[in-house]
């Protein structure tokens, strides 16, 4: 299985407009890939909160067409990182897009986790409710979002949905790029998976970017890991070292279900 991530440059002097065709033409680029994946809130800047509502689209929109079409054009399932989703009833929202072959929409994720404690995503957007697995020929894939990666509780219920394969777009910053590796690695040994995490470079919202896009096997091996800068990272997996790695090294079997602290009594 071949993956490619896409670590886009999220320039503010760019025009949402020139980077939108920008990403669609790299997309394309990658015709012989499997798997290509966007970074979190790439058109915008995931830091740039001032830019959400104005910047907001539905599911149909233009930059949902747009990765359909590159989806189609270089016959590849995409993940096309996430978009501030307009929903006409509600609140705005972090929302995942996962594409077949075919350029058909297969699934939507709504990021659960939202950051910024009392600021930012925590307060200007929408929470997800559902969590969002997708069954494919190389192994069932696992949508999860950046901060979600901080929450070991969201991949162990992916990993009872049966996932084998995670993938989380992030618009990580630099400051704590340290952490970005560390929890990429320890998600991919707890639910023996793989994880392909696709960050995002440059600097929005005056928030440097990390950078360091991965790809870490089931036994918290990065394979391959991008640099600070824009660049398209594309590694070569197995899929089949999900299964081996569970079955060489059980440690899933012995989980203990509803573990409680012990009552004191007086």
């Amino acid at each position: 299985m071949r993956v490619s991530l896409i670590q886009l440059d999220v320039d503010p002097a760019e025009s949402a407009a020139a980077r939108r065709a920008r990403a669609a033409a790299l997309v394309r680029a990658q015709q012989g890939s499997d798997l290509v994946v966007l970074p979190e809130l790439w058109l915008l800047g995931g830091f740039a909160y001032e830019a959400w509502s104005d910047g907001a689209e539905p599911l149909d929109g233009p930059t949902a067409e747009a990765m359909a079409a590159a989806a189609k054009d270089a016959g590849v399932w995409l993940h096309a990182g996430s978009i501030v989703e307009r929903d006409p009833d509600g609140p705005i929202y972090n929302t995942s897009l996962l594409y077949s072959p075919a350029g058909e929409l297969v699934r939507s994720y709504r990021k659960i986790h939202r950051f910024g404690f009392d600021h930012g995503e925590a307060v200007v957007m929408g929470a997800g409710t559902e969590l969002v697995t997708v069954p494919t020929e190389f192994g069932t894939l696992g949508l999860a979002t950046c901060y979600d990666l901080r929450f070991p509780e969201l991949f162990r219920a992916l990993l009872d949905a049966g996932t084998e394969i995670f993938v989380v777009p992030a618009a990580w910053p630099a400051r704590r790029r340290e952490h970005w590796t560390l929890f990429a690695r320890a998600r991919a040994v707890e639910e023996q998976a793989f994880v392909i995490a696709c960050n995002t470079a440059g600097t929005h919202g005056a928030v440097e970017q990390g950078g360091h896009s991965l790809v870490v096997d089931p036994w918290g091996v990065v394979l391959a890991e991008a640099g600070p800068g824009e660049q398209v990272l594309t590694v070569e997996l197995d899929p089949g070292v999900v299964a081996t790695a569970r079955a060489e090294f059980p440690v899933l079997r012995d989980r203990l279900m509803g573990i409680q602290a012990p009552i004191e009594r007086a």
